[in-house]
């Protein structure tokens, strides 16, 4: 017995140990990687500074303040030189990531990149544009760590294709931007690198998964960025930071060959999309995208070059519009903006329709999240493995954790309630057990079915586009985490893999602070009184509307968000 309790004494020692000291090898990494970038930062300030000294009189506010599409001219014509403006926007971009915490690394190869360019016989579209990258987008030498210890060892070997073709058209990557743990959340926090902030209140979040860059164009330090959208990593950080940003088709700027995508198995296709100021620096950018490069490099993009015609085109549109889509009723600040645009189209002789979107319980509850979590989280927990779990991401990743017959045993329990409290169950399918192989192709089948529907009640209306709102205004920091479900608006363009893109339109008064006060949302359960929560106190933050067209209508979906854009500033 004594030998027996003896073992037992020494093997929990041992696994006392053992995890001790895992802990400290992660901590470890972690710190480095944050050394890493901390070097890097010092470099391009001492960069930064000896430009400084030898161009002094450089109007640093009179560049920033351009437009993209001045900009290029500018640079095109020489009236300014490509070193300037890169200078000047390393400069900003530093000042920035000192209030909010959004760059992951500068890229010390855009000092090459601008040799480069210089050498070019032909000027590209983005001739001396400074553009950022979301983490995840490889550039060659850096690391894409998705927020994850298991990623700070592997550098990549060549740039992802969409680097290549930004290069190839003249714009300098300067800087990666930071994101939430493994990419799945719409906050912007990892154990490595920290909690991003909103640049507008540092209490409010960027929104995620592409938060660094909203962050970062949103302060000033970019004018052009890249990021990636599965569930509407684009639109929540242009919506919560008051930006521009299109989710294409996801493949017509296909992902990357050969390159990360997302860490874990993703049932709906990632979309690489444009963030900026403006619609018109969303249109240059994929006009310089969508080129003989890019058909080149991943011959599985369409080769469909960008239909200038279609996004100058100013022939009346049918809109299809909503201002709720029955499942998460959002802020009346939202619904505002929706009402707005709708009166201003209608007043520029645009035809309005109204539109009801189907089922979108059974999209998000059906479609949606037992799709992602259709192996009960085993894949996405997979990539915490020798990791700490950011505190953002502990609910989804606890429920995940739930044992297998735990799991089939409150399945079943709550099999009979779920239709009949649909609204008050938004997260039970995160409980959902393993699927066969035969309920997956099944499953898949229904979204296609769901899709051709969809399609189907919008050719019956003859719609050209479609107005919607989108989540937002920007949730205080820490909330995102508890209100996995509140994208409804953007994710449900996501199954249908339609091009989707936000602009802001106005900003939170005090009137529609006081209106939030007697909110209820759908129901008044949980969800509901959380959301009011997590937007209160955001009086002067932006506010957006969300603009859809069908697949493949990006310059359509891009010459509606004008229009829009246009009539809100007019306003």
């Amino acid at each position: 017995t004594c030998a027996g309790l003896a073992l037992l004494g020494g093997s929990v020692a041992a696994l006392v140990v053992w995890k001790w000291l895992g802990k400290k090898r992660i901590q470890k990494k972690m710190e480095e990687a944050r050394r890493t970038r901390d070097e890097g930062m010092k470099k391009m300030a001492k960069a930064v500074q000896q430009f400084r000294e030898q161009v002094p009189s450089v109007h640093t506010d009179a560049i920033l303040s351009l437009p993209l599409l001045e900009l290029t001219g500018r640079l095109q014509e020489g009236s300014l030189s490509p070193r300037t403006v890169l200078y000047t926007y390393l400069e900003k971009a530093l000042e920035v990531t000192q209030q909010t915490n959004c760059l992951r690394h500068f890229i010390p190869e855009c000092e090459e990149q601008l040799q480069e360019i210089q050498q070019h016989e032909e000027k590209g579209l983005l001739y001396g544009i400074p553009v950022s990258i979301k983490d995840h987008i490889g550039h060659k030498g850096h690391l894409a760590t998705c927020g994850l210890v298991q990623c700070l060892g592997t550098l990549m070997e060549e740039d992802s294709v969409v680097v290549k073709v930004l290069k190839r058209q003249g714009a300098i990557p300067f800087a990666m931007t930071n994101v939430p743990q493994s990419l799945f959340s719409y906050e912007c926090s990892n154990p490595i690198f920290g909690q991003t902030v909103n640049p507008f209140k540092p209490q409010k979040s960027p929104g995620g998964s592409s938060g660094g860059e909203g962050a970062l164009i949103a302060g000033g330090g970019s004018i052009l960025g890249i990021g990636s959208d599965i569930g509407g990593s684009i639109r929540l950080p242009s919506s919560f930071c008051g930006l521009c940003g299109l989710k294409p088709t996801a493949e017509r700027l296909r992902w990357v060959l050969g390159l990360p995508s997302p860490p874990w198995g993703c049932p709906f296709p990632c979309a690489l999309g444009p963030m900026a100021r403006d619609v018109h620096s969303l249109a240059l950018c994929m006009k310089a995208l969508l080129c003989q490069e890019m058909f080149q490099l991943d011959p599985t993009v369409p080769p469909i070059p960008f239909r200038e015609e279609v996004y100058s085109s100013s022939t009346p549109l049918r809109v299809g519009y909503y201002d709720t889509d029955g499942y998460f009723l959002l802020p009346p600040c939202m619904r505002r903006a929706v009402k707005e645009t709708r009166r201003a189209l209608q007043a520029a002789g645009h035809q309005l329709v109204l539109f009801s979107p189907p089922r979108i319980p059974y999209v998000m509850t059906e479609l949606f999240l037992k799709t992602f979590f259709a192996d009960g989280g085993r894949a996405w927990l997979d990539v915490f493995t020798g990791d700490t779990v950011d505190p953002g991401l502990k609910p989804q990743v606890n429920s995940c954790k739930i044992p297998r017959l735990v799991k089939k045993l409150l399945a079943l329990l709550l099999k009979p309630l779920q239709f009949l409290l649909l609204l008050y169950l938004k997260d039970t399918a995160m409980i959902s057990t393993c699927r066969s192989v035969k309920e997956m192709w099944d499953h898949h089948h229904q979204i296609q079915v769901y899709r051709s529907q969809f399609i189907t009640q919008w050719k019956e209306l003859q719609l050209d586009v479609v107005l919607c709102p989108v989540l937002g205004p920007a949730f205080t920091t820490g909330y995102p985490g508890k209100l996995l479900t509140a994208i409804s608006s953007t994710m449900l363009y996501n199954v249908l893999n339609f091009p989707a893109g936000v602009v802001p339109v106005s900003t939170v008064t005090e009137a529609d602070e006081e209106e939030l006060k007697l909110y209820k949302g759908c129901c008044d359960d949980p969800w509901d009184q959380t959301l009011k929560q997590a937007v209160s106190g955001a009086v002067g933050l932006p506010v957006a509307v969300q603009c859809v067209a069908l697949p493949w209508q990006e310059e359509l979906c891009l010459r509606f968000m004008k229009e829009v854009e246009t009539l809100s500033r007019a306003k």
